[in-house]
């Protein structure tokens, strides 16, 4: 997940992920965020990438994005919201930080959740967080497949080994 505070420009994380990753650009405040995402998109490709835009179905549909990632309060408004946008090859995710927000993530039509905080964050080191059995439960209990988001690194990824997760997302774990 890209951070505009973190990581001007988003191309720069491209050389640390291996091929078939997946990259959801936000940068929600970048005024130049349509030739941004653009970039990406294009460096992205190059380096079999799949980039998801988040929060603007109509953005990603321009810069010819591989999908859509919706943030909690978008996936609550139900497909409705961004369906007539969708194209038939797209990835659609979307945010969750309950387990109704699982269940919302489904009936908006994604094909996966990222549920988090699974653990303290850089950005939020005192806030709660889900801890390992709690995540564990909800990945069993998710009607799609869930990716562990909030705190990831290599020693708390495998404290998720058996989890039921289907992998891992981040920010400053992939930040260079």
């Amino acid at each position: 997940m890209t951070d505009e505070a973190r990581l001007a420009d988003p191309v720069d994380v491209l050389g640390a992920l291996p091929q078939n990753s997946v990259v959801i650009f936000r940068h929600y405040g970048a005024s130049d965020r349509e030739a941004l995402a653009s970039a990406l998109v294009g460096a992205a490709r190059r380096q079999k990438v799949r980039v998801l835009i988040a929060a603007d179905p109509a953005l990603a549909v321009r810069v010819g994005a591989d999908g859509l990632h919706l943030p909690e309060a978008l996936a609550a408004r139900g497909p409705g919201a961004w369906q007539n946008w969708r194209r038939p090859d797209w990835l659609v995710t979307a945010s969750a930080h309950s387990l109704a927000a699982l269940f919302r993530a489904r009936a908006a039509g994604a094909d996966a959740a990222l549920l988090a905080p699974v653990f303290p964050t850089i950005s939020h080191p005192e806030g709660l967080t889900l801890g390992k059995l709690k995540f564990s439960a909800w990945c069993r209990q998710s009607p799609v497949p869930v990716y562990a988001l909030g705190g990831i690194s290599g020693k708390t990824g495998r404290l998720l080994k058996n989890s039921g997760a289907r992998g891992f997302a981040g920010i400053s774990g992939f930040l260079i």
